[in-house]
């Protein structure tokens, strides 16, 4: 007797768990409003789209959660029929917006690939000339007359940093004796980078005059720049690969699309106009 009261128990457990599995697709209706169906495809999309911290709950509370927004918003829309001008723009701008971005990702993916990531970079670096980076420091004043005493006190000997420290106003390096450490050509402005260029190592220039003020720099050594490696320059040339694939496909679609412009002789003031879509 007890043998087959837990055969039954074991049956009714089973019969009141979760339905199990059987060849669910994203059409599967998990609930219909009005003849309406929503779907477990519905509610996979709606949950991809939780914050992070919703998506931890335990499944069956998720579930029931998720079910229950779906259901609710659906019987919400059914009963609002009459949509404004501005509801109805938001909602078309929102699918195009949408749509359009579904289409960049499916080009991204098509044009993001190792053999176009090795042609951006053979492009960029494979004849590319060496480059050389300078390790420079600096004094700033605001005038040629401070530059020019300051520049006297070094010939007599002082120290470079020390007086960086005390009177330059790039506060920044000036904390650190002047120092800007290793930099390449464009990471400057134009007068000093020429400045640079010119330096012997180990010498302080004349006063340079940039829109910063005036410039005492020390150009303390100089060296060949290692070239960067696919790895290295990857995120970056994956941008600028995605970049040219997708203004490629629009502008091919654009060409081959019958676009009118009407409103280009509109008054732009009137987008500020928002009691036409009330």
């Amino acid at each position: 007797m007890l043998k087959r009261a837990g055969i039954l128990t074991s049956l009714v457990l089973a019969l009141a768990g979760p339905a199990q599995a059987e060849g669910e697709t994203a059409e599967t209706v998990v609930a219909t409003v009005n003849g309406t169906a929503i779907t477990l495809g519905h509610m996979i999309a709606l949950r991809e789209s939780l914050p992070e911290q919703y998506q931890t709950l335990p499944d069956d509370v998720l579930f029931k959660g998720i079910l229950d927004q779906l259901v609710q918003q659906e019987t919400l829309k059914q009963a609002t029929t009459d949509l404004s001008t501005r509801d109805t723009a938001t909602l078309e701008n929102e699918q195009r917006g949408y749509v359009s971005g579904v289409a960049i990702q499916r080009i991204v993916e098509v044009a993001v690939t190792d053999e176009a990531l090795q042609a951006a970079y053979d492009a960029r670096f494979k004849d590319a000339a060496p480059q050389t980076e300078y390790n420079a420091a600096h004094i700033l004043v605001d005038t040629i007359e401070e530059a020019t005493a300051l520049k006297a006190e070094l010939a007599a000997g002082a120290d470079f940093a020390e007086l960086a420290k005390e009177h330059s106003t790039d506060t920044g390096s000036g904390a650190a004796g002047g120092d800007l450490g290793w930099f390449g050509l464009g990471a400057m402005v134009k007068p000093f980078e020429d400045a640079v260029i010119a330096a012997k190592p180990g010498e302080v220039t004349e006063p340079v005059l940039s829109d910063f003020g005036y410039h005492l720099i020390l150009v303390k050594e100089t060296r060949v720049a290692e070239q960067p490696t696919l790895e290295m320059m990857r995120d970056e040339l994956a941008a600028e690969v995605e970049n040219a694939a997708i203004a490629a496909k629009i502008d091919e679609l654009t060409k081959s699309a019958t676009i009118t412009r009407e409103g280009e002789g509109l008054d732009p003031a009137l987008l500020k106009n928002s009691t036409l879509i009330d």
